[in-house]
């Protein structure tokens, strides 16, 4: 487990960076589209109640197996988790078309370079976790819930909730300062 905490801190210290870089960059935006013209704050609150509640189902998965439960249970939480996770990337992938639609690329200005790196390294992390859901489900519906597999849904989990941490920190230094004209 060791290694995998130092695995989470690495990214912690990467989205640090961006979100670092983001700060400066805010004001850059070369004249063109701004944070306040182009941040919602209902679709991105929706997303972020998808996400948190995707936390919900994924510690009620883990409840289930320490308590014992059927797998069928198990493999129900994990499936509504990845839901969850799905639905998030499909809302915030409208809201990247959406973006660029209104000519918010990231090759407009250096503002919108830094968002365009760090709000997507989040959803790809968030893609990335929904792969590994499968592949656990996977795991559970083939070997059973071994040590191995526990460990391994245990690694998921701590993965899964630190990007709830990081969304936490993008949504309230991003969006929710960004909505400010």
């Amino acid at each position: 487990l060791f290694g995998f905490w130092a695995f989470l801190m690495s990214d912690a210290v990467i989205f640090a960076l961006l979100l670092a870089t983001y700060g400066v960059m805010l004001p850059a935006t070369a004249g063109g589209p701004t944070p306040a013209s182009e941040y919602k704050i209902g679709p991105t609150f929706l997303e972020t109640l998808v996400l948190l509640t995707s936390s919900l189902t994924y510690g009620l998965a883990s409840i289930a197996m320490k308590h014992g439960a059927a797998q069928a249970r198990i493999q129900s939480w994990l499936g509504l988790t990845l839901a969850l996770g799905l639905l998030f990337l499909g809302l915030e992938l409208h809201d990247f078309a959406t973006m660029i639609a209104h000519g918010a690329t990231p090759m407009r200005s250096g503002f919108l370079s830094a968002f365009f790196a760090l709000v997507p390294l989040h959803g790809l992390h968030v893609l990335a976790g929904s792969l590994w859901i499968v592949v656990m489900m996977a795991q559970l519906r083939i070997i059973g819930l071994d040590a191995r597999v526990k460990i391994n849904l245990l690694r998921l989990g701590l993965f899964w909730h630190f990007l709830d941490i990081i969304w936490i920190a993008i949504f309230s230094t991003v969006y929710l300062p960004g909505l400010i004209p």
